[in-house]
């Protein structure tokens, strides 16, 4: 038990000296991406006494954010430019790879950004992914940090999410106390990027299959006759709860569908928990059914709905419908 102990807080990244966190203070920061996660990523950066610079595809969201402290940036490249620590919080590998090297018509931020500075990136990617793309910005002289994140945009806003972080000593050294600023547990997987993305698709299985698993719950309740409230009170303060479970279907019981995490996150989540298995051809059952259930979701129109709509494929159910405002 003690071994188990030192082991886990071993993982936990260190928090630096008083003298060390005054100099990493002075690095600029700037993030990329402020969707749910990344905008309170951003206020919990703000909240700590840094000015961020930030960038996103919606400009006026970006010129919201800044109006409160910090700077909206017109274009990546002068993102780039002026930050030693860019934190990209957008949704997939692809739109990484627009962040750093552009989309064809407009240059990202890589080759702006200075030598030995850093690039933290968020997303849930194909780890192998990860790997490349640390040798590929190491080549331009820019450090790079594998940091997906976890937690949902509340925590994310209090600076309370969890980030699954693997990198060179030299990264984490540049990183300092920015990653402490967004995160309360910033986990330190590996010395190279990829073992921090293992960890996540893993992660994304759990939550996937989880989820999958509430909505049948709440679904055979629902075509049993049974009402949901009450089923809910009883599996939250029972055995069979779970986190997801919790949060989830008081999505489906205030008939609220609004996207906080969307069904077609996890269908490119758990395509990658399956594309990460199929690689070593180690079978995922549970995923891959729970991987169906998101695929028909999304076919069946609720795409961009909350996650908690995959309830919506079971037949012969009335989920709860919206409260009416009072």
């Amino acid at each position: 038990m003690a071994h188990a102990q030192a082991t886990r807080e071993s993982l936990i990244l260190e928090r630096k000296n008083p003298c060390m966190t005054s100099i990493t203070n002075s690095s600029v920061v700037g993030l990329v991406g402020l969707g749910a996660m990344g905008a309170g990523m951003a206020q919990s950066l703000r909240r700590a006494g840094h000015a961020p610079h930030v960038f996103d595809v919606r400009r006026e969201v970006a010129e919201a954010f800044a109006r409160d402290g910090g700077t909206a940036c017109d274009t990546l490249a002068a993102l780039g430019a002026q930050c030693d620590i860019v934190v990209s919080v957008v949704v997939n590998a692809a739109q990484t790879e627009s962040v750093l090297f552009g989309d064809g018509t407009t240059p990202g931020c890589a080759a702006s950004m200075k030598p030995g500075s850093l690039f933290v990136m968020c997303s849930t990617v194909d780890p192998n992914w990860s790997v490349a793309l640390e040798a590929r910005l190491e080549k331009l002289g820019i450090l790079y940090l594998d940091a997906p994140i976890s937690g949902g945009a509340a925590k994310a806003a209090s600076g309370q999410m969890t980030m699954m972080t693997a990198g060179t000593p030299a990264a984490y050294e540049k990183a300092g106390a920015v990653l402490d600023a967004m995160a309360a547990k910033v986990y330190r997987l590996g010395d190279s990027a990829g073992a921090g993305s293992k960890v996540k698709v893993i992660n994304q299985l759990l939550a996937g299959v989880h989820i999958a698993a509430a909505a049948e719950a709440m679904a055979l309740g629902l075509r049993e006759g049974v009402d949901p409230a009450a089923l809910y009170e009883v599996i939250t303060h029972s055995a069979g709860n779970s986190w997801m479970f919790e949060n989830r279907m008081a999505h489906v019981l205030a008939g609220d569908y609004t996207p906080l995490s969307a069904v077609d996150i996890f269908v490119k989540d758990l395509g990658l928990v399956l594309d990460v298995a199929r690689a070593s051809k180690f079978p995922l059952p549970l995923s891959s059914t729970a991987h169906q259930m998101f695929m028909q979701a999304s076919t069946a129109g609720y795409a961009r709905e909350d996650d908690s709509a995959v309830i919506k494929i079971f037949p012969g159910i009335e989920v709860p419908a919206p409260k009416k405002q009072a």
